[in-house]
């Protein structure tokens, strides 16, 4: 907030993810505030359209590292995405689809595979476990789609990066 204070804006409110200046922001000053924002790991989402879209990610981001799954599944992914984004699945489906140019099953599938991979990697839990967790029906399920995502199955995915990690008492 500070840095855009610096550029001479003056904020009215400020709230997670959102800044509201007051005035009109020039398409000069947008570059400014978006060349201030990149460096500190922003970016600036001026368009209803992609606040949208990032509203959708987050919902999915939401749903594949914060929701129960295994015991708190919703019935339905994308009412759980209409319910978060406050709107239609259709039309978040199609607007996703046109900004970020996959539709937005894949996207979610991309987001459970790497959450899978997460999993794999520092936990100690079984694929059967993790298919349970993050909502698939069965652990072929989850097996397919890890193929068909990464090109490698689950098994040799984790046998490949436990061979990466050094033993405790092999650490220097």
């Amino acid at each position: 907030m500070d840095e855009l204070t610096k550029l001479g804006l003056e904020i009215q409110h400020v709230e997670l993810g959102e800044v509201i200046v007051k005035g009109t922001v020039s398409a000069d000053q947008k570059k400014t505030i978006a060349g201030v924002l990149q460096p500190l790991g922003f970016e600036l989402l001026s368009d209803r359209r992609e606040r949208l879209v990032e509203d959708i990610k987050h919902a999915v981001l939401k749903l594949v590292y914060e929701t129960d799954l295994e015991h708190n599944a919703p019935k339905k992914v994308s009412t759980f995405i209409a319910k978060e984004v406050g709107q239609e699945y259709h039309s978040l489906s199609t607007l996703f689809s046109s900004i970020e140019n996959i539709t937005l099953e894949q996207y979610i599938i991309m987001q459970k595979i790497e959450r899978v991979k997460e999993l794999l990697k520092y936990h100690e839990l079984t694929l059967n476990e993790i298919s349970y967790k993050l909502g698939y029906s069965s652990v072929q399920h989850l097996s397919n789609q890890f193929r068909q995502v990464t090109g490698m199955t689950a098994s040799a995915f984790k046998k490949m990066v436990q061979n990466t990690r050094k033993p405790i008492d092999e650490v220097t």
